[in-house]
C-alpha cells in the first residue's frame, strides 16, 4: 500500500453509534477503501454481513458505489448538524439515497454452527445493491429519529470532521473516538501545561 494509506490491518474504526456513521471514519485521516479487500473487510467488521459470509464476487464498482454512498452520508449528516433550514441543498441526495433504500438488505438465516450454537448466516452471498440499501435505511432511519438525530454531534478534536451519534449518559462525549482523537486533545493539553511551567 502506498504511504499514508490504510495499514495491512486496515485501521479501520467502528463506535460512531450507526453503521451509517461508521462508514464516514473510512475516509479520514485517509482514505480506506483503496482495495476492494479492505472494503470487503468493512463490510464484515461493520456487522452489515455475518462473518465468513462469501464476498468474493466483490469488485472494483463496489469501491466506488460505498464511496459514493459514503459521500451522501456525510452531506446528509452535516445537513442534519445544520438544522432544517438547509435541508432543501439536500433533496437531490435524498432522492439517490431514498432510491438506494429500496432494495432489499441481505436475507438472514440461522443455521446451526460447528459447536451446535445457532448462528446467523446469509441465505446467498449479498448483491452489492443489498447492502448499499441497508447502509441507506440505516441513515434515512438515523435521519428521521428525533432522538437519534438530536445525538447527532461533530468531533470536536483539531482537524476532525466526523460525525457520530452521542449515546453517552448526560449526552457530554466530545470526540468521535476517546483513544484517537481524545487522547490527541489530552497529549496537547498535557504539552500545554508542561510548555508553561518550563517558562
Amino acid at each position: 500500500m502506498a504511504p499514508g494509506t490504510a495499514t495491512v490491518a486496515y485501521d479501520l474504526r467502528f463506535g460512531a453509534g450507526r453503521v451509517s456513521l461508521d462508514l464516514l471514519a473510512t475516509a479520514h485521516p485517509c482514505e480506506r477503501f483503496v482495495s476492494v479487500e479492505v472494503l470487503c473487510a468493512w463490510i464484515t467488521e461493520s456487522g452489515l454481513v455475518p462473518p465468513h459470509t462469501p464476498l468474493g464476487h466483490a469488485d472494483a464498482s463496489w469501491v466506488a458505489a460505498f464511496r459514493e454512498v459514503r459521500a451522501f452520508v456525510d452531506q446528509l449528516a452535516r445537513g442534519a448538524l445544520a438544522g432544517p433550514a438547509s435541508w432543501p441543498s439536500y433533496d437531490g441526495v435524498l432522492e439517490r439515497v431514498n432510491d438506494l433504500a429500496r432494495a432489499a438488505p441481505p436475507a438472514p438465516r440461522v443455521v446451526r454452527g460447528g459447536d451446535g450454537t445457532l448462528v446467523r448466516r446469509l441465505e446467498r452471498p449479498p448483491a452489492c445493491g443489498e447492502l448499499l440499501g441497508a447502509l441507506a435505511r440505516d441513515v434515512l432511519e438515523l435521519l428521521t429519529d428525533p432522538v437519534a438525530r438530536a445525538g447527532l454531534r461533530e468531533c470536536e478534536g483539531d482537524n476532525c470532521p466526523l460525525v457520530y451519534l452521542d449515546t453517552s449518559r448526560g449526552r457530554r462525549r466530545r470526540w468521535c473516538s476517546s483513544e484517537v482523537c481524545g487522547n490527541r486533545e489530552r497529549v496537547a493539553r498535557h504539552r500545554r501545561r508542561a510548555a508553561l511551567t518550563r517558562t
